[in-house]
């Protein structure tokens, strides 16, 4: 890698003095985790399971410049989405770094609650 690619830009979290905990076996882990304040992190997260077009490129390698990912989201996070290719079972780790734009079949899920972020 020679450095020349896009970085994602982080921001300070605000102090609230408390400490994270660990959930009850009952609760899932999805329904208790914030919303991180990647806007594109969120939205992917609200869209879970639904099929997407992934739109990436890699600038240091000739072999595979642009590439095209199908598939379901299956999760995503501050740095990274995971898909996965239900006609060939294939699930796919996509570094957010190398990500360009992500393309929906249906009409995506865009209601993001930053009230409690930023307090």
């Amino acid at each position: 890698m020679n450095g020349n690619f896009y970085q994602n830009p982080t921001f300070p979290k605000a102090s609230n003095n408390s400490s994270p905990t660990t959930p009850p076996g009952n609760i899932s882990y999805q329904s208790t985790m914030p919303l991180e304040q990647s806007l594109i992190e969120n939205i992917l997260r609200l869209n879970k399971g639904k099929k997407v077009r992934a739109y990436v490129s890699y600038p240091d390698s000739n072999e595979w410049r642009d590439k095209v990912y199908e598939g379901i989201i299956e999760e995503s996070g501050r740095d990274h989405l995971i898909i996965s290719d239900p006609n060939t079972g294939i699930w796919y780790l996509i570094r957010m770094i190398y990500l360009n734009y992500v393309e929906f079949e249906e009409k995506i899920n865009y209601n993001v609650d930053y009230s409690d972020t930023f307090d």
